[in-house]
């Protein structure tokens, strides 16, 4: 197909610059559209024709409504109202439904913990376990209204905590269980909590690791938590105040299994996610009832062609993440899916196969659990692919993976050759990759191709959903056609944040005020020649050398592109030059041996593919890169490390020790001219 790169032509000053062309497509093949849901335009004429009235159908058809709206959509820029006077309630419609229509012999959840034990649990015995819980927090004395804040691994309880909040009408704030004890608190106090519910521990990497401890340190620090409910998962020795603290298999002992589901506005606030922001104060984003569960259901059919009756489907997130709630928990329910979710990391295998270091142990759990349930779908991060990628196609070879039909990507822009080894060593060749832009903040899908509609390229997230109307600005705030910019909203949709949680003003400050009348977030995007958009990261990952905005991710995928190189990160660093220079940090694939030929080589492979301007000043071969527990690559201590600063805050690292073994190597690394 020849090269998948051009060289780079420069503009009359782009707000980002576009240098990396992608020629490589990949339309449906006649046998996936053979049984796909819609292979077809229709969604996307409809919704441009009427797009009130496409997202009205869509709430009728996949939500169930005690009462139905009246008002499709109430817009006060930049407060939405979506389904205005509709009643429904969220739990009912991930649960009663589906049993009361016969299907509660349904499995909703194959759950695997890491340790290896399982649990396969059904629609109604969910409905009753969720029943359940939900009485013993109204014995709590939590009503409608009242938030109550999750702090858990993932176990089944979690979603069975979601979902009883969700019955009774009590928004619930998850804070991820690899978060400190300050950054509970934080969460805690800024929502007004009324009761936590966490576990002992959890399971990562083949130990247990503490919960409760922090969780009792987080509540000592606030005061609005009355009960700590402890899910014992572990069965480590834990602090215990019995004024506070409950079991809560013994509350369930004793709770009815009986508690018909509050009708609530479309509007009632469902859930509170903390995102970080640019100050130390993290936003509690707001989402509601009916709009979100209309896009997240929507959205979870159609861009995984999912087939309920026959498929398992697999979100390998963390229920912590703006990711997990909606394509593990909700949507999914809500569509009568039957998933898998797991509790551990994909380079921990089964005990029997735990031979000797960690270090030796299999890097292949995830494929052992596709082959074992068959799983149909796989969604999972660039960050992992590629981390896959440097373990080696080896893992993957041992298994069968032939069940698969939809694979996923989300939480960052994804490199082409990321792309390229997912769709043919996961994917078989044969596979659709639907590559999605969303935030926290958007509440579902945005920008992703339909796998029976639209033909791929690697790397491009190719277009806006139906019914949700994106454009690419320059500085000034002007809609372009083609090259880099700022990707914005220019509409309201129905799982759009309805603002930031008791903070109206930062609400319309941080998303409106960039772009008058458009939502804007912060990540830049380029329209490439075809029409597709390509997803930059966030404009402050954009670098500016030497006047030329140049965005990581280009450069990133430059160094992936190299046959030696299996991830990489780059950071713009101060340069009394050039203003910002570039710094590359590597990860070799194996059987790679770092050395300044090596390291010149990959540098200069950049220069090739997207011109001087964009080759880095230093590249870094490193063992591996800081990442947080969620995966996400902290380029803020990179930036710490090229400067020579003292680092910033590490607490939230997978592993502290990588980033010293960094600062060896970069400061034996030449510097380039």
């Amino acid at each position: 197909m020849g090269s998948p790169f051009a060289e780079g032509i420069e503009m009359s000053e782009p707000a980002i610059e576009d240098y990396y062309v992608e020629n490589r497509t990949f339309p449906p093949s006649d046998q996936f559209q053979a049984n796909a849901i819609i292979t077809d335009r229709s969604l996307y004429d409809e919704a441009e024709a009427d797009r009130l009235g496409f997202w009205a159908r869509q709430a009728r058809e996949l939500v169930t409504w005690f009462q139905d709206f009246e008002t499709v959509l109430e817009w006060d820029l930049p407060f939405a109202k979506w389904f205005i006077e509709g009643k429904l309630n969220v739990s009912y419609n991930c649960l009663d439904r589906h049993v009361e229509a016969g299907g509660g012999d349904k499995v909703a959840f194959h759950w695997e913990g890491e340790p290896g034990d399982t649990r396969t649990i059904t629609y109604s015995q969910l409905l009753e376990e969720v029943s359940k819980f939900a009485n013993v927090l109204k014995s709590f004395g939590v009503a409608k209204g009242d938030r109550v804040c999750i702090y858990m691994p993932m176990i089944p309880e979690l979603p069975v905590a979601m979902l009883a909040c969700a019955r009774i009408g009590a928004p619930h704030s998850i804070v991820f269980g690899g978060f400190s004890a300050d950054s509970l608190s934080d969460r805690i106090d800024d929502a007004s909590a009324k009761v936590l519910i966490t576990s002992d521990g959890g399971y990562r990497r083949g130990d247990p690791f503490p919960l409760k401890d922090t969780a009792d340190a987080s509540v000592s620090a606030t005061s609005t938590i009355e009960n700590v409910v402890v899910v014992r998962r572990t069965g480590q020795d834990i602090e215990w105040d019995a004024e506070v603290d409950h079991w809560y298999h013994d509350l369930m002992e004793t709770a009815s299994p009986d508690c018909p589901p509050e009708q609530l506005d479309s509007e009632d606030l469902l859930y509170l996610l903390y995102t970080s922001g640019t100050t130390a104060k993290p936003k509690g984003i707001m989402h509601t009832t009916g709009g979100y569960l209309t896009q997240v259901a929507f959205t979870h059919k159609y861009i995984f062609d999912l087939q309920p009756d026959s498929d398992i489907y697999w979100c390998a997130a963390d229920i912590g993440w703006v990711t997990g709630h909606s394509y593990i928990v909700y949507g999914p329910l809500a569509n009568g899916a039957t998933s898998v979710m797991y509790e551990g990391t994909p380079d921990t295998p089964r005990p029997e196969f735990r031979e000797g270091d960690k270090a030796d142990w299999p890097k292949d759990r995830l494929w052992d659990i596709i082959q074992r349930y068959g799983v149909t779908q796989l969604y999972t991060a660039p960050t992992a692919i590629r981390t896959f990628m440097k373990w080696g196609s080896e893992e993957v070879e041992r298994h069968d993976l032939s069940s698969l039909r939809v694979l996923g990507t989300v939480g960052e822009p994804i490199n082409p050759e990321a792309w390229m080894w997912y769709h043919e060593h996961i994917g078989g060749e044969r596979c659709p990759i639907v590559d999605t832009w969303w935030q926290t903040e958007t509440g579902g899908h945005m920008i992703t191709p339909m796998p029976g509609v639209t033909t791929t390229k690697p790397g491009s997230a190719t277009h806006a959903i139906p019914g949700v109307v994106v454009e690419v600005v320059d500085d000034s705030g002007n809609k372009i056609e083609k090259g880099g910019g700022y990707l914005t909203v220019t509409e309201p949709w129905p799982s759009m944040l309805r603002g930031i949680w008791g903070d109206p003003d930062r609400y319309k400050e941080t998303y409106w005020s960039e772009y008058p009348g458009r939502y804007f977030a912060g990540d830049g995007a380029k329209i490439d020649d075809d029409g597709y958009l390509w997803l930059l990261g966030r404009v402050d990952d954009v670098m500016n050398v030497s006047g030329h905005r140049i965005s990581t991710t280009e450069v990133e995928s430059a160094l992936v592109d190299h046959s030696s190189v299996a991830e990489a990160a780059v950071v713009g660093a101060t340069d009394d030059t050039t203003g910002q220079a570039i710094v590359g940090y590597c990860i070799l694939r194996g059987g790679n041996e770092p050395s300044d030929e090596l390291r010149e080589e990959i540098r200069q492979h950049v220069a090739k593919k997207l011109g001087a301007i964009a080759r880095p000043k230093v590249v870094v071969l490193v063992p591996d890169l800081p990442k947080t527990r969620s995966g996400k690559i902290m380029r803020r201590l990179l930036r710490d490390v090229a400067e020579g600063r003292k680092l910033g805050d590490t607490t939230t690292l997978a592993d502290a020790s990588v980033v010293d073994e960094i600062r060896l190597r970069a400061a034996d690394a030449p510097q380039e001219d």
